[in-house]
């Protein structure tokens, strides 16, 4: 949602060639959040076009209807919202069911209890440092202390989901994450697609160093 969208083959290559390992991509009702991302051509083109693997946000009040309308292009997870589900345990065994990895994504505010009784069927935790919709949001501090109690209630796991955060990462917050056990980092406007210089790989590189 961040590249450039009149660019996108040439932000793909320049994607290929930092290594990335992920392409997060915000999948947006415009009822959930108010921000529309992403239709299912795009993501048509971009499946196509690229070997980088498909992380798949969905921010939308609908989710079964959005999971079934994504999963044909076989991402490596589909997150949805607990903040929008009606029954998890079924928004979960859909995606499973589609043989993609099932993520549940939780908003800055949303407290880590709603999530608790699913972290054992799931694969990933997306945690949200900014609220989801918009780019270029500030930082929220207060889930720093979410990550150190999603941690603690993931200690006695023989397989832990992993822990995604996404919202304004960038070489300064992430040094306030790097101790949080996280495993995914989503950059965006604040890390990568800030400027028009496409250096993709020493931005990356920053990161990965720090």
């Amino acid at each position: 949602m961040c590249a450039n969208q009149l660019d996108l083959y040439n932000e793909l290559r320049n994607l290929e060639n930092a290594k990335v390992d992920l392409l997060h991509c915000d999948v947006m009702d415009g009822i959930f959040v108010h921000n529309l991302a992403m239709g299912r051509y795009v993501l048509e083109q971009i499946k196509y076009n690229t070997t980088i693997r498909l992380d798949i946000h969905l921010a939308t009040i609908d989710i079964l209807k959005y999971i079934e309308m994504y999963s044909y292009l076989n991402p490596e997870y589909i997150s949805f919202h607990i903040e929008a589900s009606k029954d998890v345990y079924k928004d979960i065994k859909k995606i499973k069911s589609k043989g993609i990895e099932a993520s549940i994504a939780i908003n800055p505010q949303t407290p880590l209890e709603k999530i608790k009784p699913y972290l054992l069927d799931i694969d990933m935790i997306l945690v949200m440092t900014v609220n989801p919709g918009f780019a270029g949001q500030k930082f929220n501090y207060g889930v720093l202390e979410k990550l150190d109690e999603l941690n603690e209630c993931l200690s006695t796991f023989e397989k832990r989901p992993l822990i995604e955060v996404n919202g304004c990462i960038n070489k300064d917050t992430v040094k306030e994450l790097k101790y949080k056990s996280v495993d995914i980092y989503v950059l965006g406007t604040s890390a990568l697609f800030n400027d028009n210089k496409k250096n993709y790989i020493s931005k990356i590189n920053e990161i990965k160093e720090i």
